[in-house]
């Protein structure tokens, strides 16, 4: 097991990886005020991983039950949300009480921000059982609930008291997935480590192949730069936006498809590509660079261009974008591999332009 942790000052907490932690109550104890739990999963996820947590839970002498919704980003909505505070308050649960979400990035999103709000808040702790998961969605406090009009447009920043990534729980993901996770993990190489970049370069296929040891320095290595980047700026009012490589326009897909029919590692990599593209035709990014880009998320097998969306359709919905402000569209672009920054002056007009080229 390697630990790191997300420094917040009092809110501080740790991020164990390794194989096999599901079955450590030791690891879950100092975490509970309180010892009694509720578990949200879904329906994939539970009766795989449901019955060893409730156990160790169960082994720390913590009182638990579960609630198991449906699986997909198409039930990341407020109906969702409504059947887990049901579940909640008929169990009477409260505030000294810990919320533990066992599953992908929707279930962590849900479960988060049903701990931000139930009772104007309480504790919660993340066991993510997915890549894109391990490596994104389960640090850094971010929750939320898709909208019509937007993803994640309705949410809170609260923070985890635990993240437990299992990586054991990788060998029941289907390879679809597998890959999908590999792009958030790509995304931290291109943002912020050139030599983290050509290492998955290199190690590309001990990855796809489920290599225990690649797998678990590629989440370690994703999860420092998180942490760190979390660390500098929680409420992301500057640094922290950098992490939305490629999300821009990957929201804007999701959205726009309909979600769920894209996974949203798909729809970032295709995102980061355009980003890429964008960054280069300004000028920014080498033609290497951008090959190698293309390259890397190729032999992925992931979404090197974004389905055939119109670009005004595609513009419209770029602008409900929450790193967006005073009306400016601002996107993450790229100076080179491991240097991102954040650029405000493209205009709309030249937005769309670019846009036009992928209908």
């Amino acid at each position: 097991m390697q630990t790191i942790t997300v420094n917040l000052g009092e809110r501080s907490y740790p991020i164990h990886i390794g194989a096999g932690l599901l079955g450590k109550p030791e690891l879950l104890i100092p975490h509970f005020a309180y010892p009694r739990a509720a578990v949200v999963s879904n329906e994939t996820v539970f009766p795989l991983y449901g019955e060893r947590i409730m156990q160790t839970l169960k082994n720390a002498v913590i009182d638990a039950f579960a609630v198991v919704i449906p699986d997909g980003e198409r039930y990341k909505t407020w109906e969702t949300l409504d059947t887990i505070f049901d579940a909640l308050l008929a169990r009477a649960f409260d505030r000294k009480s810990t919320l533990v979400a066992l599953g992908g990035g929707v279930v962590g999103d849900l479960a988060g921000f049903a701990a931000a709000t139930y009772q104007r808040g309480v504790p919660f702790i993340q066991i993510p059982t997915t890549l894109l998961a391990q490596v994104d969605s389960s640090v850094g406090g971010k929750t939320a609930v898709n909208h019509a009009r937007g993803k994640n447009m309705i949410g809170a920043f609260h923070q985890p008291g635990l993240v437990l990534a299992d990586t054991g729980t990788l060998d029941t993901l289907p390879d679809k997935e597998l890959r999908a996770g590999l792009a958030e993990v790509f995304k931290y190489g291109l943002i912020r480590d050139a030599h983290f970049f050509a290492w998955l370069e290199d190690n590309l296929e001990k990855l796809l192949a489920r290599d225990t040891q690649a797998l678990a320095q590629a989440i370690l290595r994703s999860c420092e730069i998180k942490a760190a980047v979390v660390a500098a700026d929680e409420r992301e009012s500057g640094e922290r936006a950098l992490l939305n490589l490629g999300h821009t326009f990957g929201h804007a897909i999701e959205t726009a498809l309909g979600y769920g029919q894209w996974l949203h590692g798909e729809a970032v990599a295709a995102g980061m590509l355009m980003a890429a593209e964008l960054s280069h035709k300004r000028g920014h990014f080498s033609h290497d660079a951008l090959q190698r880009a293309r390259k890397l998320l190729q032999r992925a097998g992931l979404p090197l261009n974004p389905p055939a969306i119109p670009a005004a359709k595609m513009l419209q919905l770029m602008q409900i974008d929450k790193k967006n402000e005073g009306g400016h569209i601002r996107l993450i672009l790229l100076r080179d591999i491991g240097n991102a920054y954040i650029d405000s002056d493209v205009t709309e007009a030249d937005l769309l332009d670019f846009l036009q080229h992928y209908t």
